[in-house]
């Protein structure tokens, strides 16, 4: 087996169970891409067993702390049965759901997202993408579904100097699907849509805004980055009288259009708008128009560290202008899917934005990602999206 060393002082986020180890904490030791290493301390102590990544930053990836543990397929079988399991204990009120969630469910780098009989994956890192033809027959028998389509697409590909990947990787048949959620009917397409085909981390908050505007008799709502129209379709269920959806997306917007029209909503309730969101808000002010409730849920603005200043930027700016579309007593539903963006960090800037907007108001709720979206206590950079439900007071 081959032998990470780290520098004196660099074993402490692994003593935490942190999984990740850097590029500059290791001493001396190498493996190829994806092949189990020992990770020791500069003392020699054993720590981790880990999946080399020789082209990332993060050079290892744990699999597991107990010096005992086999890195083998039974060790796959048991992750995989443990995270499905976990699911079963949330009661999730669809067809649809997260089965992996990466490092939060002790497989770096795999996600796993169940739409009815059809399993669709992303192997982001080294380690996994070695063990996949294992993984993938021990998702088929964890679940008894009978097809897996692989959206190993992503950007975080390239990073562990791995080329993209999409298709069938078991069965095969059509792509385009259409999940239950809640009690909506929402069509996706698992080979073009977002990420693994559908938003998924979103499920509790479209239903909270379904039940938000209901209960509060919200009329006009603004839903921006509607892409397929998961919020433009809670808002209609919510009684929204008129919902305008804004996407840069076309096909996006088709999807959305589908969307309403498949749950039964008039098509005179609703308007969808291809366009730049940001040059939008700007011409609805200038216009003089007014909503009662705005959604803003933006692409990932910040992809490391290095961008989350400008970031902070594009999205004080975005929260400014809606902040200032919002009647007093309005709502904006407001995230961010930025790892890099700390919840605290986003509550500062919308802050900020409404300064500046000359809005008053009051966080009415903290929001984050669905309980099939787990963050360990020892991963709390699983915690990627958050969100705030702001209540307007009018002009401060």
């Amino acid at each position: 087996m081959k032998t990470l060393r780290l520098r004196p002082g660099k074993e402490r986020s692994l003593l935490r169970h942190h999984p990740w180890v850097f590029d500059g904490a290791i001493e001396r030791g190498g493996a190829d891409a994806g092949e189990t290493v020992r990770v020791e301390s500069h003392e020699g102590r054993f720590l981790a067993w880990a999946a080399a990544s020789p082209q990332s930053k993060i050079r290892a990836r744990a699999w597991s702390f107990d010096e005992a543990q086999r890195i083998d397929p039974a060790f796959f079988a048991q992750r995989l049965t443990q995270a499905i399991a976990a699911r079963r204990r949330w009661a999730i009120d669809s067809d649809a759901m997260r089965l992996v969630h990466g490092e939060s469910d002790g497989l770096p780098g795999l996600v796993v997202d169940r739409y009815g009989d059809t399993l669709v994956a992303q192997f982001l890192a080294c380690g996994v993408e070695r063990w996949k033809n294992v993984l993938a027959d021990a998702l088929l028998q964890a679940t008894g579904c009978q097809r897996l389509y692989e959206r190993s697409d992503t950007s975080a590909r390239g990073l562990e100097g791995l080329a993209p990947a999409a298709g069938w990787l078991r069965g095969q048949g059509e792509t385009a699907l259409v999940l239950r959620e809640h009690h909506w009917q929402l069509g996706l397409d698992i080979a073009s849509g977002h990420k693994t085909g559908f938003y998924l981390d979103q499920r509790d908050s479209r239903i909270l805004f379904a039940r938000t505007v209901r209960r509060l008799g919200v009329q006009r709502v603004l839903n921006c980055y509607c892409y397929s129209g998961g919020f433009s379709v809670a808002a209609l269920d919510g009684g929204a009288t008129q919902v305008l959806s804004i996407d840069s997306s076309g096909p996006a917007l088709e999807q959305a259009r589908a969307n309403v029209a498949r749950n039964g909503f008039a098509e005179a309730r609703t308007t969808f708008m291809d366009a730049d969101v940001n040059a939008s808000l700007r011409q609805f002010i200038d216009s003089g128009q007014r909503f009662d409730a705005i959604v803003l849920d933006p692409p990932k603005f910040a992809a490391s560290v290095s961008q989350v200043e400008r970031a902070a930027r594009a999205y004080k700016d975005l929260n400014r202008l809606a902040l200032k579309l919002l009647v007093p007593g309005g709502l904006l539903f407001t995230y961010s899917c930025s790892g890099s963006i700390s919840a605290d960090l986003f509550h500062k800037i919308v802050a900020s934005a409404a300064l500046e907007a000359g809005v008053d108001g009051y966080i009415s709720q903290r929001l984050e990602g669905a309980p099939d979206h787990p963050v360990s206590l020892c991963f709390p950079e699983a915690a990627y999206l958050k969100g705030l439900l702001v209540v307007t007071q009018g002009i401060a």
